[in-house]
């Protein structure tokens, strides 16, 4: 029979791995987005308090400040007023009545808005200033 020969083999003393890494571009991407204006109604509830402030003379010696009153929606504010004489006496020279009231008004207005159709989100280009302007 033949002999088999052992293979010969050299012995490692020393291995080294080195590992890098590099940047390689793989291609491009493109976005673009399509934006449209449509009209979009704004509506919004002013609110405005109107004073009307009336001056009643009244003319009457009191011994003491009155308070401050309300009678219906009425505020009754009382001005005294100090008069020097040979004593001093306090006389109710006026009272101020001063009547609120509110008003509301319900409006609607027509302004330019974005819409981003791939996100479907509004962008919208108006502010309360615009509002505001648009009620008057």
């Amino acid at each position: 029979m033949a002999e088999r020969l052992a293979p010969e083999s050299i012995p490692l003393l020393e291995e080294e791995a080195r590992i890098e890494k590099r940047e390689v571009q793989t291609g491009r991407v493109r976005v673009r987005t399509a934006t449209d204006n449509v009209e979009e109604i704004a509506r919004a509830t002013l609110d405005e308090d109107v004073v009307e402030v009336t001056r009643i003379p009244v003319g009457r010696e009191v011994d003491e400040p009155p308070q401050v009153r309300t009678e219906g929606e009425v505020v009754i504010v009382p001005v005294l007023e100090e008069v020097l004489v040979v004593e001093k006496r306090l006389v109710l020279k006026e009272e101020l009545r001063i009547r609120r009231s509110v008003s509301r008004e319900h409006i609607e207005a027509s302004f330019p808005a974005a819409i981003n159709w791939r996100s479907r989100r509004y962008c919208w280009r108006a502010s309360r200033r615009t509002l505001f302007a648009l009620a008057e």
